[in-house]
């Protein structure tokens, strides 16, 4: 599904914040840094609309876009960032939680990772956290730009093995030269009626 149309609607806290309706949401959770913000505004071929920031941390709530008037994508605030506060880190983590446990619009979780590293133990528990609930999770290896050809087997690898990866997806990608953005467009063929 090619994207033509994609705008804010709203950002929340709470469950009482979501938007009503049953179009399918998508959820895009990683670490902060990892490059949520420009992967999202890559695939929705705009440059502010999710809003990135050379700080890590900028997302503190959950954001809602509308998507081709068909989907939501919800993009939550990032994890493992250390200048926050513990409160502020148990609050995010309420956030998703209650997100996770009562949308039943959300249809697909893409988990992002820095290809360049293996995964961090917060990327292992918010992989195993989505599996509980089973949650259908694409893995999103963000930056492929930032390796070269050589590299990616092995940082492939990598990855799969310390998330120990079976049956989900995983897919390379750069948000800079558009590496991938397509395979990752195909994925919501399948979700639009």
């Amino acid at each position: 599904m090619r994207i033509t149309k994609a705008e804010f609607l709203k950002s929340g806290t709470n469950k009482s914040h979501m938007i009503e309706g049953d179009k399918p949401e998508f959820l895009f959770c990683g670490r902060s840094n990892v490059g949520k913000s420009s992967f999202i505004n890559g695939l929705c071929n705009r440059k502010n609309l999710a809003r990135t920031s050379s700080k890590p941390g900028k997302t503190i709530t959950l954001n809602m876009f509308d998507i081709n008037d068909k989907l939501i994508f919800v993009d939550v605030p990032g994890y493992g960032y250390a200048i926050r506060s513990k409160a502020q880190i148990a609050e995010f983590g309420k956030m998703i939680d209650e997100y996770i446990k009562t949308r039943k619009q959300l249809k697909l979780a893409f988990l992002l990772v820095d290809i360049r590293h293996a995964p961090t133990e917060d990327d292992k528990t918010m992989y195993e956290y989505l599996k509980y609930f089973g949650i259908k999770t694409v893995i999103i290896a963000t930056k492929y730009d930032k390796i070269t050809r050589n590299q990616l087997p092995k940082q492939i690898k990598l990855i799969k093995e310390t998330l120990g990866l079976s049956d989900d997806t995983l897919i390379p990608v750069s948000s800079e030269t558009r590496f991938n953005l397509d395979k990752v467009e195909e994925i919501f063929d399948e979700y639009v009626k």
